[in-house]
């Protein structure tokens, strides 16, 4: 079990309202809707190669071409906050991260952060970049995916969260293309995103060789990491990994 913080470091106030009060107070009665829990390694962002519990919640109201958890759109259970935490729990690993679907897209997934940062945990968000991080807790890593053209979802991204971005976040862009390719750099340039936290380039799997993207890359020596999904090299597409 991570040992218990209750420590809100300075700008924590961007956190939701229920973050402040005591776990015990809401876990109870707040409620999520899931798709599954389990350990694997990170496949990617900068902290790829880790052990992590990755807390998949159901639900999207994107629907990106190439998206590889369609799955997790509809049903799963409904479960407790304190139900969710002890599952956490089960596993003795200190680094977590919530995905989707788009978790975002859930009110409660505000106060589940927050938990699990009061827990101890080193905890990360992947989100679609589509919905407001501004209230997300301070403590968690946020990661946004930045939709190209070629995802069909170009127009649901929230440029406005760019300005609440720390270097303590993360931007990324899945790229299916070379004109997906053109279109970030010139997105990376013009809203100077290089400056507010590292950016993460990757190709759509089966559609943009990593050797090329590598390329590009290195040609135009774009100040990002270059990075292929380690859990599908390993793993595949299978679900729970």
């Amino acid at each position: 079990m991570v040992e218990s913080s209750t420590r809100h470091p300075q700008g924590a106030d961007r956190g939701c309202k229920d973050a402040e009060a005591p776990v015990e107070s809401y876990a109870s009665t707040t409620t999520l809707r899931l798709t599954e829990v389990f350990l694997s390694l990170q496949g990617e962002t900068s902290r790829a190669g880790l052990p992590t519990v990755f807390v998949r919640l159901t639900g999207c109201p994107l629907r990106c071409s190439w998206c590889d958890t369609t799955y997790s759109f509809q049903g799963g259970e409904t479960v407790t906050l304190t139900t969710l935490l002890a599952r956490v729990a089960e596993y003795g690993v200190p680094t977590v991260c919530v995905t989707g679907g788009e978790p975002l897209a859930q009110k409660n997934c505000l106060p589940l952060l927050a938990a699990l940062c009061d827990a101890g945990y080193s905890v990360s968000l992947e989100t679609s970049g589509a919905l407001d991080v501004s209230q997300v807790d301070a403590r968690v890593s946020r990661v946004i995916d930045i939709k190209p053209p070629g995802s069909g979802e170009e127009a649901r991204n929230r440029w406005e969260n760019i300005a609440h971005l720390t270097p303590h976040d993360e931007i990324k862009f899945v790229l299916a293309s070379r004109a997906d390719y053109d279109w970030a750099r010139e997105v990376m340039n013009a809203q100077k995103l290089s400056q507010a936290c590292p950016v993460l380039f990757s190709p759509v799997q089966g559609e943009l060789a990593p050797a090329q993207l590598a390329e590009w890359v290195i040609a135009d020596r774009l100040p990002v990491r270059m990075q292929v999904q380690l859990h599908k090299i390993l793993w595949g597409n299978a679900p729970g990994k």
